[in-house]
């Protein structure tokens, strides 16, 4: 996920850079929701395993 962020922000300096608005526009808002997704995830997975996933290996 994070890749295609990446791939869509560099899609959107590229058209900015040649003029079309729209679809820089476009391509910074998904670029930009699928950070904050990847984000998220994890956020999640990181509380998880700091602790539920500890407590499920102890012994």
């Amino acid at each position: 996920m994070l890749k295609w962020a990446v791939i869509l922000a560099i899609v959107a300096l590229i058209a900015g850079a040649l003029g079309f608005t729209g679809v820089a526009g476009a391509a910074a808002g998904i670029a930009k929701i699928l950070f904050f997704l990847f984000l998220l995830g994890f956020i999640v997975v990181a509380v998880l395993g700091v602790t539920v996933f500890k407590s499920v290996t102890r012994e």
